[in-house]
């Protein structure tokens, strides 16, 4: 039964989880990182159909993250249309046209070589759903007048990890791009000042036919010092 009560004028509601016994706590966080470690980025989508309420449910996972002061400072933007989808492909590969013919220096280009990218997005004409994260760089009132937010980078940051693993728990791939500058999408979707673009994720089935990079992540001692 949850419970509530006021603390300094303000509503609080008693909380309370399930939690496990030590030998099931194990096989549970165990079988959850076996699950999680074969999410792979996509590139080879199928335009297969996807039900709406599959991504609203999606969007929905990834608004419970937590966000400095409750600001929750992000716009899931969810494009399906053809033509806007394909208004959004010309601009990201002009941008990206240009990151990879002089603005990534060499360093950079050698390091995406093993994983074979390239400046062509032909997965946002294929994927059924783009989902494009926009951050909120303030608030806009009512009354015209400008509201702060609190750590909208981090907190967008959060709010993505949230959807890749919603995703993934639907059994649907996703890949994130981030073309750069991302200012176009303001323009293609006619989203207030207000927002900046975080990031373009096409969301779909893989294609039958999907091949990914062969890697090899960190292991726990690299990616972690224990005191």
């Amino acid at each position: 039964m949850i419970k509530t009560k006021l603390i300094d004028g303000y509503p609080f509601v008693s909380y309370s989880k399930e939690t496990y016994p030590e030998a099931e706590m194990m096989k549970k966080s165990h079988e959850y990182y076996q699950w999680m470690d074969k999410r792979r980025t996509v590139r080879d989508f199928s335009d297969k159909h996807v039900p709406i309420e599959v991504i609203e449910n999606i969007i929905l996972s990834a608004s419970t993250a937590p966000s400095g002061a409750h600001k929750q400072p992000w716009i899931f933007c969810v494009v399906s249309d053809p033509g806007i989808k394909k208004q959004i492909k010309v601009e990201a590969e002009k941008e990206e046209y240009e990151s990879y013919n002089g603005r990534m220096p060499e360093e950079w280009l050698k390091d995406l070589r093993p994983l074979q990218t390239d400046w062509h997005k032909e997965f946002i004409d294929i994927a059924p759903y783009l989902i494009i994260v926009f951050k909120k760089s303030y608030e806009l009132n009512a009354d015209g007048s400008k509201g702060n937010v609190y750590y909208a980078h981090e907190s967008c940051g959060i709010a993505c990890g949230f959807l890749l693993t919603a995703i993934h728990q639907a059994g649907l791939v996703a890949l994130t791009h981030t073309p750069s500058p991302m200012n176009f999408l303001n323009k293609v979707l006619n989203r207030p000042e207000n927002e900046k673009p975080f990031l373009l994720m096409p969301v779909g089935y893989a294609a039958e036919e999907c091949w990914v990079p062969e890697l090899k992540r960190k292991n726990l001692q690299e990616i972690t010092a224990w005191y």
